[in-house]
């Protein structure tokens, strides 16, 4: 074998170890953005709703979403920061409208109809439904800082 025929042959063998990485490198990069497109982790909310008995009920629902990992907008009427004190648990009461409430900071406890205690802490989200029936009870176990996010109709 010629010096020329060797240098030849071992160019080819570079370049094509250097195809199959990018090769390899473009056909997992597909993969990993579809996978992780398919594992994306959903966000979940709570929703304290009124049921048909006229009492109030907890679910947990993931939030759904639409092209690009968000939700579809929502129509707000505005938004609402509050402080909240650690307290004991206050009395039944319904949402005062359809709302989102989030906690900052803080933790709290939702009390539903069927004796279900929701546990509050920062991150989550509540949608607050349960308008009409005998409502839940709130417990904010330490400070929380809120956002309220009332929803229009």
């Amino acid at each position: 074998m010629t010096i020329g025929a060797h240098m030849t042959r071992r160019l080819l063998t570079g370049l094509g170890l250097i195809a199959a990485f990018f090769l390899g490198w473009s056909v997992r990069g597909d993969h990993d953005v579809a996978s992780a497109q398919a594992a994306r982790k959903p966000i979940m909310m709570t929703r304290i709703y009124t049921g048909s008995d006229g009492l109030s009920h907890a679910e947990q629902v993931p939030m759904k979403f639409a092209n690009g990992g968000a939700t579809e907008m929502m129509k707000a009427t505005g938004v609402e920061f509050s402080s909240r004190p650690a307290a004991p648990a206050g009395d039944w009461h319904t949402g005062p409208r359809r709302q989102f409430v989030i906690t900052l900071n803080g933790r709290a406890e939702l009390e539903v109809a069927n004796g279900q205690k929701v546990p509050i802490e920062p991150g989550n989200i509540n949608l607050i439904e349960d308008t009409t029936g005998k409502g839940h009870i709130t417990h904010n176990i330490a400070d929380r800082i809120v956002v309220t996010i009332p929803l229009a109709n």
